[in-house]
């Protein structure tokens, strides 16, 4: 299967989704925009595209940061949509997703820095590709906004901070605004990127300081994340028999 990453910055690597990409021996392809990489022009060489978070919006501008095209973006990803190709939006890469759909992101009730729980809404515990996740599940976060939804979306997943966590916008089209892909080193990339902006959210109620960050145990979630993967994965084969 070929995975294809479209990487926003530096510290918002793709983390435990290259690690079960690579460790289920998928071709892994990237384009890292922040380096200059273009993103694909055809989505023929993509089973899976994976948009990763970030520091815009999908209403930054080119002017805003030259290289971010949130229209770019949205175009390939309504162009996997189209022909049937499985995708993933994380953080920035959902509420692209949405966006790209006819939802509008907005605005989430609360930031969310740290390690918390989402709940499953009755549609996420009984959907075969997150019953594995249980009624709760304690997932990381580092957002402000969140993904709109479209007519048929259904929500998967909320937490106390944030009523849309994972949306599913078809049978292979998920946004994630959880992160559900940190790992340690992705941690420390996010801290180094964000250390300035510690101090004035010392108040918030779901929002963890450096030193509890690094002390979070995030092997739970990723496999998690990994069950999910490999649901949607056999989702993706049998479709294409």
């Amino acid at each position: 299967m070929k995975v294809h990453f479209v990487v926003h910055e530096s510290f918002e690597a793709p983390g435990a989704y290259e690690t079960w990409a690579t460790a289920r021996g998928h071709d892994v392809t990237l384009s890292r925009v922040y380096l200059g990489e273009p993103l694909p022009t055809a989505v023929g060489a993509i089973d899976l595209l994976i948009v990763m978070g970030g520091p815009q919006g999908p209403d930054t501008t080119t002017d805003e940061c030259p290289h971010f095209d949130a229209a770019a973006e949205m175009a390939l990803i309504r162009q996997c949509v189209d022909a049937g190709r499985a995708v993933i939006g994380v953080c920035l890469g959902a509420q692209l997703i949405g966006d790209a759909l006819g939802g509008s992101f907005e605005r989430s009730p609360e930031t969310e820095i740290g390690k918390f729980p989402i709940a499953l809404t009755a549609a996420g515990m009984a959907h075969p590709k997150f019953a594995h996740f249980g009624e709760a599940l304690d997932v990381g976060h580092w957002h402000n906004d969140m993904p709109g939804l479209t007519p048929n979306a259904t929500v998967i997943a909320y937490s106390p901070g944030c009523p849309r966590q994972i949306v599913e916008y078809g049978p292979l089209v998920y946004g994630f605004q959880c992160h559900m892909e940190l790992t340690p080193d992705v941690v420390e990339l996010l801290i180094a990127a964000s250390e300035a902006e510690f101090p004035a959210l010392r108040d918030r109620r779901f929002v963890q300081q450096p030193d509890a960050l690094r002390t979070n145990d995030y092997t739970e979630m990723n496999k998690a994340l990994f069950g999910f993967l490999d649901r949607l994965e056999a989702d993706m084969r049998e479709r294409t028999r």
